[in-house]
């Protein structure tokens, strides 16, 4: 991508992402030494592991012990893994060692985030574990076409943005001084943008489709960074696309095949994405928030934001504020 595109598109991506985030990551330092095998359950949003010693393998959406959609996954020092739904895996040091589960496992508190240590006194493997807390009930179309499992490898100098939050983390876990309880976590909490910018700048441009395609689509790019700048904007498919320079229709038809549905289903869910992140984090009254999202009454957004989220907007308020 060019500076600009990328620019763009990352802003899109950031946003994207933020529309979904329910809660700061987790995460605990593993320890394992040969042998060592650990079981880690489903959770809600998004898995994510960086190798930061060591070697190991994973065996993910359940291992050994539950249907694999993939085969097990050899990985190595600065590795980092990404699992889209939080599926239940295996982290070992051998894809023959018997897991236990972590719940099992005690976590010891620490600085500047908690230890589990694991296995026996042989080869000493170190990662960083844990989850984004994503709301997976109304996933983005950008996260729902990602792959079910990304292995993202920083070695050889690919990634060298992804490899130096991997190398920092490292360094803040190894050896914490003074920041480090601050420092860690903001590390953590971007590195997920680093994950995703890392997976799709991997992807061919000759070759790329979906969200992977239209984050650098000289129509459809433009359009998405229009509908996310300003979402109160009466669009319509005529604007979008004289904007990008082509035929209604053919916009229409571009837009879809790769975002994943037309483009004013998208400026509506946009919109009300923004209406409930405004809902949770502001004390905006509901005619601003209407107004902020392009609608010309608090009705005519009441009405609309029922039939997305299937409540009025001031109990949806209550309910993420009580949450």
């Amino acid at each position: 991508m060019q500076d600009t595109e990328g620019g763009r598109a990352l802003d899109i991506l950031t946003e994207a992402l933020g529309s979904m985030r329910t809660a700061y990551p987790s995460s605990v330092r593993t320890e394992g030494r040969a042998p060592w095998a650990l079981r880690l359950p489903p959770v809600l949003g998004a898995g994510f592991h960086v190798v930061l010693y060591g070697t190991c393998w994973l065996l993910p959406l359940g291992g050994r012990d539950g249907a694999q959609s993939h085969e097990p996954v050899a990985l190595s020092p600065g590795d980092v893994v990404f699992l889209r739904d939080g599926g239940g895996h295996v982290l070992a040091d051998h894809p023959d060692t018997p897991p236990v589960d972590s719940h099992a496992c005690r976590v010891h508190d620490g600085s500047p985030i908690g230890t589990l240590s694991l296995g026996g006194e042989g080869a000493r493997t170190s990662l960083l574990c844990g989850n984004y807390h994503l709301d997976q009930g109304r996933p983005h179309p950008m996260v729902r076409q990602l792959p079910a499992l990304i292995h993202l490898p920083t070695r050889h100098g690919r990634h060298p943005e992804l490899a130096a939050a991997v190398q920092l983390l490292g360094t803040e876990l190894e050896n914490p001084r003074i920041g480090s309880a601050g420092i860690v976590p903001a590390l953590i909490d971007s590195l997920l943008l680093y994950i995703l910018r890392a997976w799709f700048e991997d992807q061919p441009a000759a070759t790329a489709a979906g969200w992977a395609a239209a984050l650098r689509d000289a129509a459809v790019a433009p359009a998405l960074a229009a509908i996310h700048e300003a979402p109160s904007t009466p669009w319509t498919v005529e604007a979008l696309a004289d904007r990008a320079g082509l035929s209604r229709a053919a916009f229409a038809r571009r837009f879809t095949s790769m975002v994943g549905e037309p483009p004013m289903a998208y400026l509506t869910r946009w919109r009300m994405t923004t209406a409930a992140r405004l809902l949770r984090e502001s004390e905006a009254p509901l005619t601003s928030v209407a107004a902020q999202t392009g609608y010309g009454s608090e009705y005519a957004f009441a009405k609309a934001f029922k039939r997305e989220f299937g409540q009025a907007p001031g109990g949806y308020r209550r309910e993420a504020r009580a949450a």
